[in-house]
């Protein structure tokens, strides 16, 4: 354990009216503008994630700066530039499709456009996997105050996750409490109460009080010219027949699911329907989201008596079927045409890519 102390002293004005407003609440102008903060933590114990929370005015800048340098804040992206072109140039490809994947940035148009192009929930997301691919610890101020708040508990979720996963140590810095749950720290300083708690022995095993509640329904086809920007694919809907489900928070539709038919019904089978453009809206993700609405739509359409499979190129998704008892792996495909052959768009295949096709037998 270690004492750490700062001090934050202002001036104050000796103006006509600055006095006059002191002299009427008859303070002490002095002793007011004085704040002193004095905490005992433990920061040499191994850990991952650490949170400093407090007030504006509270001395969370000033005692994270104390505690890791003065330059712990010194971190310059170029907003002009897209994100996958700020990574270290030692890092392959790969690594940086890991890091924006596992912070929560996941749709590649946003990997590739000018960061000034992003939301402020894309930014934040951008900059903190930037930050997660420095050789050092870093320390993140104001995270989440520019976003909305179940944006923000998104955002700490998939951090913490990315943190511990590449076992990087992080700090954030926030005036925010409601994201101590799902940035489930190692170590909490409340710079209010001055005040160190040890959660090294609580966060693995710790469940959120707080859960977010979304609900699933039948929606037209007008949302999808909104969510179709976020596909990694397709900006169009399957021709024939189709059945679409939205993803709700509260009023606000934040997912998309569609499942179309491809082949012709014989007599007597089950009509197939496939599960295609999965999309959560980017704010959204890292909270498992897209794999939990297929799930839950597919057994919908089970339920109502069609026989439903899956068929897509995305790696991820591939990965998420892999992990769910209730999806059996028939075929993967690689279509490579023949030296002059455009690609057959009747076949549902691209180029020397992986094709998944997948079959839903719920257990």
């Amino acid at each position: 354990m270690q004492n750490y102390s700062v001090r934050l002293e202002s001036p104050v004005s000796k103006s006509f009216r600055c006095q006059m407003a002191a002299n009427s609440l008859d303070i002490d102008v002095e002793k007011k503008s004085v704040h002193e903060l004095n905490v005992r933590a433990d920061l040499d114990t191994p850990w991952n994630v650490g949170l400093i929370v407090g007030a504006s005015g509270s001395g969370k800048t000033t005692l994270a700066k104390h505690i890791f340098g003065d330059d712990c804040f010194e971190f310059e992206v170029d907003v002009s530039k897209p994100v996958l072109e700020q990574f270290p140039k030692s890092w392959s490809y790969e690594d940086c499709q890991n890091a924006l994947n596992g912070i929560g940035l996941s749709q590649v148009p946003c990997w590739i456009r000018p960061m000034y192009t992003l939301s402020n929930g894309q930014m934040s997301r951008a900059i903190a996997a930037l930050q997660l691919a420095r050789d050092d610890d870093f320390v993140v101020d104001e995270w989440t105050s520019v976003v909305d708040r179940t944006v923000a508990k998104s955002m700490s979720h998939c951090l913490q996750k990315h943190a511990r996963r590449n076992e990087k140590r992080i700090v954030a810095v926030a005036c925010h409490y409601d994201v101590i749950e799902w940035l489930n720290p190692d170590w909490v300083i409340d710079c209010n109460k001055a005040t160190y708690v040890d959660r090294r022995l609580l966060w693995r095993d710790y469940k959120r009080e707080e859960q977010l509640r979304f609900d699933i329904r039948r929606i037209g086809r007008e949302s999808w010219r909104y969510f179709s920007k976020y596909h990694y694919l397709s900006d169009t809907l399957p021709g024939g027949r189709i059945e679409l489900f939205g993803l709700f928070h509260g009023d606000n539709q934040i997912g998309f699911q569609c499942f179309a038919n491809y082949t012709p019904r014989k007599a007597g089978q089950a009509m197939k329907m496939h599960s295609n453009r999965t999309v959560i809206h980017p704010d959204y993700v890292g909270l498992g989201l897209g794999m939990k609405l297929i799930e839950l739509t597919s057994d919908i359409m089970h339920n109502d008596g069609y026989d439903v499979w899956a068929k897509f190129s995305s790696v991820p998704v591939a990965k998420a079927f892999e992990r769910s008892e209730n999806w059996k792996l028939i075929s993967v495909r690689r279509f490579t045409p023949e030296p002059g052959q455009k690609m057959l768009r009747k076949s549902g295949m691209r180029n020397a890519v992986k094709t998944y096709s997948y079959h839903y037998e719920p257990k």
